[in-house]
């Protein structure tokens, strides 16, 4: 995958690790979409690997990250002690949480001071709509301190950064980053073995690995452990009946462009939203 120039390169714009990284790869997506899993499965398919999760975007990932791991584990200790011990030639993974290239684009910040040209790989990582929307909407019903409306205020704007994001990943060939869709990852063992290739990593472990803890695990089933376990395709049922579950839909289902980018990647989301029933007639004679 790296050139011997440009592995030199990697090596000369990552210095301030104190280590030489063998490569470098950059991951955005957004929350419940399957990262945290992902992320893992990039590291287990490594030597050894160095990476800093939820960068804070526009910023130097160094200094703005929240969590470090080492080759898949939780690392308390700072970035330098972190980098010393994944070692020279760690694959290095950065991840980008609810953000999108195009808002960086223009000036190439979306890592601070680290260009495209820092990165060997530019992953977006989707998830169907009906099953990220369920999740997402499960996940912040069980904080208690939130109100519907503030659900529902939560959900409109990560709508639309999703709606954006299927842009980025119609368009990712011609921009040269690797859309990884996570519901064909979780199902799919030739799938994940094909990213690898594509990334240039050698495959060790292909396996779905263990639920990642991070942001409370599975939205749904919250005392499973293996990832072969989790019903990943079945969330939106699981939901079909919630008020606000349709509410969501019906709000999505209203915007033409959106609909017309989730009908080119997942037609039967699309297909579905189409047949909700419509919310019935107010009687005008009783607010009369």
């Amino acid at each position: 995958m790296t050139s011997v120039a440009a592995l030199a390169t990697v090596e000369n714009v990552w210095s301030a690790l104190g280590i030489a990284p063998t490569s470098a790869l950059r991951m955005t997506g957004m929350r419940r979409s399957g990262n945290h899993a992902i992320a893992n499965w990039l590291q287990r398919n490594a030597d050894h690997a160095l990476f800093l999760n939820n960068c804070r975007p526009g910023h130097d990932p160094l200094r703005s990250h929240n969590g470090i791991e080492v080759s898949g584990q939780r690392y308390d200790g700072s970035l330098q002690d972190a980098a010393a011990d994944a070692g020279e030639g760690a694959l290095l993974l950065l991840s980008y949480e609810d953000t999108l290239h195009l808002r960086f684009d223009s000036k190439d910040n979306l890592s601070g001071p680290y260009k495209s040209t820092s990165f060997d790989g530019d992953l977006l990582i989707y998830r169907s709509f009906l099953n990220w929307s369920a999740s997402l909407l499960k996940k912040l019903q069980r904080n208690e301190s939130y109100r519907s409306a503030d659900r529902m205020a939560v959900m409109a704007r990560a709508l639309a950064t999703y709606g954006d994001l299927l842009v980025e990943v119609r368009e990712a060939q011609d921009s040269g980053r690797i859309a990884v869709c996570y519901d064909a990852w979780s199902r799919d063992e030739l799938y994940r073995a094909r990213v690898l290739a594509d990334l240039g990593l050698t495959l060790r472990d292909n396996s779905l690995g263990a639920v990642q803890p991070y942001g409370g695990g599975s939205s749904f089933q919250l005392d499973v452990a293996a990832a072969e376990d989790l019903h990943l395709q079945e969330r939106w049922r699981a939901m079909i009946g919630d008020p606000e579950y349709q509410m969501l839909l019906r709000l999505a289902a209203l915007d033409r462009a959106f609909m017309d980018r989730l009908e080119a990647l997942f037609p039967a989301d699309a297909a579905l939203m189409t047949r909700l029933p419509a919310l019935p007639e107010l009687d005008a004679e009783v607010y009369s």
